[in-house]
């Protein structure tokens, strides 16, 4: 959101309209296209670090 909004300056209304694919090629039209692509051992090292459930105590 911080990126179609403030960065492109879309509306709400415009941003949420948007595909994926569309916020991905402005994305590319303003920083390039990615280098690397994310590998399963980045995934799972993200995963672990930054799991989606809080830790059980």
């Amino acid at each position: 959101m911080a990126f179609g909004l403030g960065v492109l300056r879309l509306t709400p209304a415009a941003f949420w309209q948007m595909t994926t694919r569309e916020l991905n090629a402005a994305y590319e039209g303003i920083y390039g296209r990615a280098t690397s692509s994310l590998t399963r051992a980045t995934l799972d090292d993200l995963m672990t670090a930054f799991p989606d459930a809080p830790p059980e105590r």
